[in-house]
């Protein structure tokens, strides 16, 4: 009988979710936005070169692309990006100005004729890149934040609060366009005109700090040339993280700070909701927003313990109602129209959709991106999320996805074997949500445990600033001691546990390799392998001294960077590995991974190293992540002694 339990060993399950399946739904639209009655967000291609077009839903529901390729919606300023675009109505039609991702300028595009530059290209290394457009129609102008290359090192840059004609006199000119300020400082965030047009806000920072260290909120005058007068800090400080800044309709300033020890939401200076909560986040791309005031002077906000969910603040009573529906996790883009929220959420069994909030019926409904069922819901993950006990009594926050089929079930007696994934960052927080690069794994008997390690964000500054000084060691025992719970408990088999991470949470996968006996193996991807050439002029300038915090002043510390580094200790590196990196990568570039294979050549220690034309920091093309996962599946069998069915491409493990 078709439906019929079946008995099979783990990880030999048959299961319709494949490679090419979990490539196609990788990403998630973002940085949405309402041009007119209009939304209009960003989505992800892998299939087309992983690029991101612009799609719009007009006002009759028909939801449609509006940049063909090879048009790439995408910005790289501090590598990261911000957002990318901004949209208006114009004479009765959308005018939108975006960045392109293969040359960096500004372009303005009405739907029916061809985008048209705005900025000029620059000779010199990057060049110009720009990030949260805005555009003014009064002056005329773009409001943005430019980031300029002054040489061809990383860290010859500046970046300033500028202005860019709309009737694109800039396109071959770089002084026809307008600076706003005077480089005040190393980083900045796009700046917020309050609703009379007098004052402007923004966000600033500067080395060694990263922006969910300290930030500097800052409010100017907007004089009569339009440039940006009497700029004064009116929050934040080198202790102090302001992760974003709004005026309210009524003219009043709106910020998140977390000088409390959790990003709570403040108005003129004034706690509107003291929670031990986060109402705001790392600020790893500019632009990002956990709030943003409605009309009528409630605010739409995200946040919450761990998971953020969607909620409409009362500013005077303090209250929240939450948003009803399958999404328990949403993302740092909103937009706001009369009583209109529009948000990017997701769930457990639901993949990240564009929704709207009517804050009157407090209706919420999908309007983009809907999630529609790839394959029957039967296979996907069933996570929980747990909380495990860490070195010193410290809590671990978890999800697990132990296997599951509908139609499978492993021989009594057996343990399944278990992946444990460390996400990035290493200041971020992996969500709970639909993945079916995840589903890939659990549903063919493969486990895996996702660990938001202490340094994670979601859980308050005290529990972020876990990593100060110990990334390396903090990160590493956390997964390490989710691992041996799933093992001492009888979830996991003691004997088949593996770690994968990529970036920051390639280091920790490789850390974990060298420093403890845990793994049988292990996936590392675009990692940081070696500490002491991560830094000013191997690495971007965003990141370049993110080590100070995260491991230690160099000057006065410079045995550690040295003693934490997993090429230092490549002797003790003995379990198979596979290393994944993308040959464009200038946040985590290749010599990372060849120092370490250099370090372990003939030392007889099965590994694999697979590069990527044309990738850079985080895979976005198709066949990039189908031929990543498969040879992850194929190490894993090759370790944990697995006959998946049917057999993946086998990847040639080289002593």
């Amino acid at each position: 009988m078709e439906d019929a339990m079946h008995e099979a060993p783990y990880g030999s399950w048959p299961s319709p979710v494949d490679a090419a399946l979990a490539a196609a739904h990788d990403g998630r639209p973002d940085w949405v936005g309402i041009v007119g009655d209009e939304t209009w967000w960003t989505e992800p291609r892998p299939a087309e070169g992983g690029r991101r077009t612009l799609v719009r839903r007009r006002a009759d529901g028909v939801e449609e692309p509006v940049l063909p390729a090879p048009w790439n919606v995408r910005s790289r300023v501090i590598e990261y990006g911000g957002r990318p675009w901004t949209g208006v109505e114009h004479e009765g039609r959308p005018l939108i100005v975006f960045v392109h991702l293969a040359d960096q300028r500004l372009y303005r595009y009405e739907p029916g004729g061809e985008p048209s530059p705005l900025t000029p290209v620059s000779p010199v290394a990057g060049g110009l890149r720009w990030a949260e457009p805005r555009v003014d129609l009064v002056r005329g102008e773009v409001w943005c934040v430019l980031e300029e290359f002054t040489g061809d090192g990383p860290d010859d840059v500046r970046r300033v609060l500028a202005a860019v004609p709309l009737d694109g006199s800039a396109a071959d000119d770089r002084g026809a366009v307008r600076e706003l300020t005077p480089a005040r400082h190393r980083f900045v965030t796009g700046a917020r005109l309050s609703p009379d047009g007098r004052r402007a806000a923004w966000l600033g920072w500067d080395h060694p700090r990263m922006p969910w260290d300290g930030t500097e909120l800052l409010v100017a005058d907007v004089g009569e040339d339009g440039r940006l007068e009497h700029a004064r800090t009116v929050a934040g400080g080198p202790e102090e993280a302001v992760a974003q800044a709004e005026w309210s309709p009524d003219g009043r300033l709106l910020h998140t700070s977390d000088r409390d020890g959790w990003w709570n939401l403040y108005r003129d200076g004034t706690p509107l909701c003291p929670r031990e909560e986060e109402f705001g986040g790392p600020l790893w791309q500019l632009g990002l927003r956990w709030f943003a005031p409605l009309d009528n002077g409630l605010l739409a906000v995200v946040h919450g313990r761990g998971p953020a969910v969607l909620g409409i603040l009362d500013p005077e009573s303090g209250e929240i109602v939450d948003a009803a529906g399958p999404w328990t996790e949403y993302a740092a883009t909103l937009a706001t129209h009369g009583a209109r929220v529009i948000a990017v959420g997701a769930g457990p069994r639901t993949g990240y959709e564009v929704i709207e909030l009517d804050t009157v019926t407090g209706r919420a409904r999908v309007v983009g991106a809907r999630h529609r069922d790839a394959v029957d819901p039967a296979y996907y993950p069933r996570p929980r999320q747990r909380t495990f006990p860490g070195p010193d009594g410290r809590e671990v926050h978890a999800h697990i996805h132990p296997p599951h089929h509908p139609r499978r079930t492993a021989p009594d007696g057996e343990l399944p074997p278990y992946v444990i994934w460390a996400h990035g960052g290493p200041t971020g927080r992996t969500p709970l949500v639909l993945d079916l690069s995840i589903a890939y794994f659990t549903s063919r008997g493969i486990g895996v445990a996702e660990v938001n390690y202490g340094g994670s964000t979601g859980y308050g500054r005290a529990y972020r600033e876990r990593l100060h000084e110990q990334w390396g060691v903090v990160d590493v025992e956390d997964c390490a001691a989710v691992a041996r719970a799933l093992a001492d408990e009888g979830t996991a088999d003691p004997a088949r546990l593996a770690i994968r991470g990529g970036s920051a949470g390639g280091w920790t996968a490789a850390a974990s390799l060298t420093t403890t006996d845990v793994y049988a193996c292990g996936t590392v991807l675009y990692p940081v392998l070696d500490l002491t050439a991560w830094g000013p002029g191997e690495t971007h300038d965003f990141e370049s001294r993110y080590l100070e915090s995260l491991i230690g002043p160099l000057a006065e510390v410079p045995e550690r960077y040295t003693d934490r580094s997993p090429t230092t200790h490549a002797d003790r590196l003995t379990v198979p590995f596979l290393l994944l990196q993308g040959l464009d990568d200038v946040i985590c570039p290749p010599a990372q991974c060849e120092r370490l294979l250099a370090r372990i050549a003939g030392r007889g220690v099965p590994h694999a190293y697979l590069t990527f034309e044309g990738e850079g920091h985080g895979f976005r093309r198709a066949e990039t992540m189908i031929r990543a996962l498969e040879a992850e599946l194929s190490l894993y069998a090759q370790v944990f002694k697995l006959n998946p069915t049917p057999p993946v491409p086998k990847v040639e493990l080289i002593p």
